[in-house]
């Protein structure tokens, strides 16, 4: 008979000794870039349970009594009594507060007040629509400024960089609500191309659900990008003009695209970094209004929904989601710092 190896007991393959494993944690534990990466997990804990107290606290001072708005204007007091008992409303706000903290760290969410139906069960179905609006928005937004922002950075005050600022100049004088409107004016008045409101999920009809998502997508990466074009082109101009290290690479025969490319927008992209983490929260928070706009059924409108009828555990989640994605893009810009410049890494930050 064969000898079983060592390791755990009923199983063949072999595990490595008790201080191997040791070490192997030690030297885990010992990671900068993991240290870095646990820091940033500490603070956001706080921020993201002050960003809940926040909005509960916010919650109760609304004007209005959701009790009523649930039992109905017509309903009598003894009717609302037990809606509100049964929504735990007469317990103190502190109390609902824990319950709702507690229930949530289990995966409970809680219940809608207006609906009755699950949070997980509402944001199952609202998540992936606002995912898809903020990712595309995202990618397009980026997509589109670095190659225009390269380009014209190549020729400063020529006629496409000259074009390009001022048409991002202009573009970025438009709120978002406001191109939002120009495109439905636009596209669906004019020329009757794409449909003004609704949504069509991806996996109902591909075509309905991209005709449907595009002007939501421009209304939010139309400005973002702008913004990102204007940023890195200036940074470009103005690390091509004063960097030692550009004059350096052009005496050893380095080109123009070169010199762009593989050192002035490798420096430039950590600007770049720290202005997309810190927009990851404008661009989330921008869907708020977009989704009303084009009544799209995602996390933005169903926040609004939630204000407007003192839906304490609707608003709660969604408002966690948005700032726990703000939090968290900030982590992965510093992770990103970490893992482009090992001088970050190894630093005490």
């Amino acid at each position: 008979m064969t000898q079983s190896t060592v390791g755990e007991p009923g199983t063949g393959s072999p595990q490595p000794p008790a201080e191997e494993r040791a070490s192997l944690l030690g030297r885990a534990s010992g990671s900068p870039l993991l240290r870095l990466i646990a820091r940033r997990i500490l603070v956001a804990i706080p921020l993201l349970l002050a960003v809940s107290v926040l909005v509960f606290v916010l919650m109760e001072l609304m004007p209005g009594d959701p009790a009523r708005n649930q039992a109905g204007m017509d309903a009598t007091d003894e009717e609302v009594e037990s809606v509100r008992r049964r929504l735990g409303l007469d317990r103190p706000w502190y109390e609902r507060y824990f319950g709702w903290l507690f229930g949530a760290l289990t995966g409970n969410l809680g219940t809608s007040s207006v609906s009755g139906r699950a949070v997980s069960t509402l944001l199952a179905e609202r998540l992936p629509v606002t995912i898809e609006i903020v990712a595309l928005a995202f990618v397009v937004s980026l997509a589109v400024a670095l190659p225009v922002a390269i380009v014209a950075a190549r020729r400063p005050g020529g006629w496409f960089d000259r074009a390009v600022m001022v048409g991002a100049m202009t573009l970025l004088a438009v709120p978002n609500y406001v191109m939002a409107l120009l495109l439905v004016l636009l596209f669906s008045v004019t020329l009757r191309m794409l449909p003004s409101i609704g949504f069509v999920a991806f996996d109902v009809d591909p075509i309905r659900n991209i005709q449907s998502v595009i002007m939501p997508v421009l209304a939010l990466a139309i400005p973002l990008g702008c913004f990102y074009a204007r940023f890195l082109r200036g940074d470009l101009v103005e690390q091509i003009k004063s960097a030692d290290y550009i004059d350096t690479a052009r005496a050893k025969g380095a080109g123009p695209w070169r010199v762009l490319w593989n050192h002035a927008f490798r420096n430039s992209s950590f600007g770049l970094l720290t202005i997309v983490g810190l927009n990851v929260g404008a661009l989330v928070g921008g869907t708020v209004i977009i989704e009303q706009i084009f009544v799209m059924p995602g996390l933005g409108l169903m926040m609004l929904e939630g204000v407007g009828s003192r839906d304490i555990a609707v608003v709660q989640i969604c408002v966690f989601i948005f700032a726990a994605v703000a939090i968290f893009a900030n982590l992965a810009v510093d992770v990103m710092y970490a893992v482009l410049d090992p001088r970050i890494r190894y630093g005490s930050r």
